[in-house]
């Protein structure tokens, strides 16, 4: 097809309300479900202790890696229009505005888009859900790779497992790399494995804790 052009991008998956797992698994189905996207792999589940406000339930977090048809759009626009999409999922499943850091039914981070450098304005529709209640949310712009990626051991551990070799863009090192800088200084069990993606069921599958460091 003219102008067709597939971007490799990562999607963060993270929630603690519920039964996060679950959840976690109906969004995975939900990306695949969406039209010019194709689920390419999706990492083993963590259970992560909260990050920012630790009055808490712990998190689940996984990462997936999938395939975006650009349909010949520039790479803002193609990656607005897939954080509209994750923004939806959010609201389908019942993603309400909270407190930043706080407690959450869903949340869906754009990671990595290709080899693009993105910084743009977001559109109404791919605003923050809690836009209307925090004012540090209210105007951000949609930054990709995103922002935080090299400092959340709960992002960098399950992306480090589908992507261990990436260097991100703006980046001079790998996913792996990072991921054994930040865990180097991360509390003992603060990132704990506790799930593998079994593709046959398309569901978790309980594993024991990784030794890996």
């Amino acid at each position: 097809m003219t102008g067709r052009r597939i971007v490799r991008a990562y999607i963060g998956l993270g929630a603690n309300l519920g039964d996060a797992a679950a959840t976690l698994t109906w969004a995975i189905h939900g990306l695949g479900d969406i039209a010019g996207l194709r689920v390419r792999g999706v990492s083993p589940l963590y259970a992560t202790a909260p990050w920012g406000v630790t009055d808490q339930a712990e998190f689940r977090n996984a990462v997936v890696a999938i395939d975006a048809d650009r349909h010949g759009r520039d790479p803002d626009v193609a990656a607005l229009a897939l954080l509209g999409r994750l923004k939806a999922l959010e609201r389908a499943a019942g993603r309400r505005p909270g407190r930043r850091w706080g407690p959450r039914e869903l949340d869906l981070d754009l990671l990595v888009f290709g080899r693009n450098l993105i910084s743009v304005e977001r559109t109404p529709e791919t605003r923050s859900i809690e836009a209307d209640v925090d004012p540090a949310k209210r105007a951000k712009r949609l930054e990709v790779p995103h922002r935080d990626l090299g400092e959340r051991l709960f992002v960098l551990a399950p992306l480090a497992e589908l992507a261990p070799r990436l260097v991100p863009p703006g980046w001079s090192e790998t996913v792996e790399a990072r991921r054994r800088r930040v865990a180097a200084a991360e509390a003992p069990g603060s990132v704990r494995l506790v799930g593998a993606w079994d593709p046959a069921r398309a569901a978790w599958r309980p594993v024991g804790p990784s030794p890996r460091r």
